[in-house]
């Protein structure tokens, strides 16, 4: 009976180290970490800075915009890319962001100009974030481009 409680110790110890390593254990980030997060990509949607936009997502991160999805890093590096290709003169207006464990949702006002006509598009838009290991895991965009804007 010794050698069986033994082991039980032996593997609670184990699993308890397993489980805490970075491979298993995303560390939570702080407040100030994921405001950071959030402007960096702002700033960098701001800019059409594709490359420093897509460094901020996980190798296996998720950005979903209205009519759009795309996985991994270098999928979203291209549907960036296609995006800079067709809009220009970003502004980013952030309203909110409110914070949780390992989340965000942000609040900001969007504009943008369609190359391809001169035409300006407005929106007032919602983003919800994931993060893991100090990157965006997943952004989520929820736009509103009919309620009238007044700005």
């Amino acid at each position: 009976m010794l050698w069986l409680s033994q082991w039980l110790v032996l593997g609670t110890i184990f699993v308890s180290l397993t489980f805490s390593t970075p491979l298993f254990a995303s560390q939570s980030m702080n407040q100030q970490d994921i405001q950071i997060l959030i402007e960096k990509a702002k700033d960098s949607w701001v800019a059409q800075d594709v490359d420093t936009l897509a460094q901020l997502f996980t190798i296996d991160g998720e950005l979903i915009v209205p009519g759009q999805c795309w996985r991994g890093q270098e999928r979203i590096r291209e549907g960036l890319a296609n995006f800079k290709q067709e809009y220009s003169d970003v502004k980013i207006d952030i309203q909110r962001i409110i914070i949780g464990a390992n989340q965000a949702a942000v609040e900001w006002y969007y504009e943008d100009t369609e190359k391809a006509t001169g035409r300006r598009n407005k929106a007032d838009d919602v983003i919800v974030v994931d993060f893991r290991d100090n990157q965006i895991s997943r952004w989520r965009e929820y736009f509103d481009t009919q309620t009238p804007i007044n700005r």
